[in-house]
């Protein structure tokens, strides 16, 4: 059972859109924007080719922290103090180790999947078995109420270059962002600027995971099913295969993430913002047996033996009313779209997977 529902192929896949003609303006570049809009749509996700990320970017950030998360996990095994580690910030900063994170109980929203579609992740949900760690990225918009929430940034003295690498790489992620909510808004006939202003000066993470596939079994669940609760989650690609999306037709696929591309999600603030017009995209991240072959073959050559996610969230400004724009405000929306301020949502999300 657990084989034949690991190693089941999905001939679909998460739709490509090259935004380099986008960014140039150069010549008429609606039809990427409608792309952009239809999958964010029908996928909850798109695949985005920028030409300001090249691969050696993920690759160089990769490396950082598969290096960091096993120093830091080969300290915490050993019952040693681990002084990255901030539980009185909701773990909203710094390095949370695995079996922290825990995902919402989902079972209304699985049973309606068929059975081959069904999630791996039981409910409700183990404890993650990854490891995570938080920066919050500077942001030039205007400072807003939650800053007095917000912690301070943790630099570890022992890894050269970390906050360089973070905030390089952190910049570049908010900028594909904010070129996806362009083009989202474009594709979706609204004014292009309906979501990037709603994103200046919002909580923005940087928030790369690591799991030790030595250290864990086939069939772990790294990330149970779950949706985000930001706006936009970005990430390059993997070392290591294991990330499921569901479609809005309730189709699971196995998200490959092509070399030098960069994978965009949409979270919950989306949702909200949307009507359900976008929803947030449920996804889980498992140990297939695809992953069990790629660790088997890095571990004989010597490689790292932890599956890095290079993820950042980006997040609407705190201070903005979470509510369906004009063009998606209609009768008989559910209870979940009434507004809310992105703050008290956020902070809500956080007490429901016991972070705060």
């Amino acid at each position: 059972m657990f084989t034949t529902r690991l190693a089941y192929r999905f001939a679909k896949s998460v739709p490509v859109v090259d935004v380099t003609s986008f960014l140039a303006k150069k010549g008429d570049s609606s039809a990427q924007c409608a792309q952009v809009a239809e999958a964010l749509h029908n996928y909850g996700a798109v695949c985005i080719k920028d030409p300001r990320v090249n691969d050696r970017h993920n690759v160089d950030f990769l490396d950082m922290m598969e290096k960091y998360f096993a120093s830091r996990a080969a300290k915490f095994y050993n019952d040693e103090k681990v002084e990255d580690i901030f539980p009185n910030y909701s773990y909203q900063v710094g390095a949370t180790p695995e079996f922290v994170e825990k995902a919402r109980t989902h079972s209304n929203v699985i049973r309606q999947y068929t059975k081959e579609n069904e999630a791996y992740t039981p409910q409700p949900a183990p404890y993650d078995a990854k490891w995570r760690f938080f920066w919050p990225i500077d942001d030039a918009g205007k400072r807003t109420k939650d800053e007095d929430f917000k912690p301070p940034r943790f630099r570890p003295k022992d890894v050269p270059q970390f906050g360089e690498r973070m905030e390089q790489w952190g910049k570049m992620m908010i900028n594909g962002c904010l070129t996806v909510a362009e083009m989202a808004a474009i594709g979706m006939s609204i004014p292009a600027d309906t979501f990037t202003t709603r994103m200046q000066g919002g909580p923005h993470l940087l928030a790369p995971t690591g799991s030790d596939m030595e250290r864990h079994k086939l069939g772990t669940v790294f990330a149970g099913f779950h949706y985000d609760l930001n706006f936009l989650t970005i990430h390059g690609k993997s070392r290591y295969p294991g990330l499921y999306v569901w479609l809005r037709n309730g189709e699971r696929i196995s998200v490959a993430v092509p070399e030098g591309h960069l994978l965009l999600q949409a979270g919950a603030q989306f949702d909200l913002l949307t009507g359900g017009y976008v929803t947030c995209g449920y996804h889980e991240v498992i140990y297939t047996e695809d992953a069990k072959k790629r660790f088997e073959e890095n571990k004989k050559a010597g490689k790292s033996t932890w599956r890095v996610s290079s993820t950042l969230f980006s997040h609407i400004n705190s201070e903005v009313t979470l509510q369906p724009l004009d063009k998606f405000a209609k009768q008989g929306l559910p209870d979940k779209y009434k507004p809310i301020k992105a703050f008290d949502q956020v902070q809500q999300e956080l007490e429901a997977i016991k972070l705060k």
